[in-house]
């Protein structure tokens, strides 16, 4: 839908280094990183794209996969390694999307105890 595609357009744009540099007025926004991206290496901004590209598909309930990834990533604007689209793929599909969302949110348990 046109609404969808617009909201991949203002999530995943090569303009993001600008939108995270950029502090949210809104009162329900949390800031997302406490560097900007364009201070980011290639390979970071590589992941996050990645990233961003897998979350998107997540919401539509669209495959994850690396074709998947990499053709929103395009549509964007964007570039990234083409190792980075099958690294992301492989990790969702073995762990979860929904696991790495809690993960990433801070609702995942704690790590096992060490052993001695």
């Amino acid at each position: 839908s046109s609404k969808r595609g617009a909201r991949r357009s203002s999530l995943l744009s090569c303009q993001l280094p600008g939108f995270l540099q950029r502090p949210s007025k809104q009162p329900h926004f949390v800031e997302m990183a406490n560097v900007p991206a364009a201070q980011l290496s290639k390979e970071q901004q590589d992941e996050l794209l990645c990233t961003y590209a897998a979350l998107i598909l997540h919401d539509d309930g669209a495959e994850i996969s690396p074709q998947a990834m990499t053709n929103l990533i395009k549509a964007a604007g964007c570039t990234v390694e083409g190792y980075w689209p099958m690294l992301m793929a492989k990790m969702v599909g073995n762990v979860g999307m929904d696991t790495l969302i809690k993960m990433g949110s801070g609702a995942g348990g704690g790590g096992g105890g060490g052993g001695g």
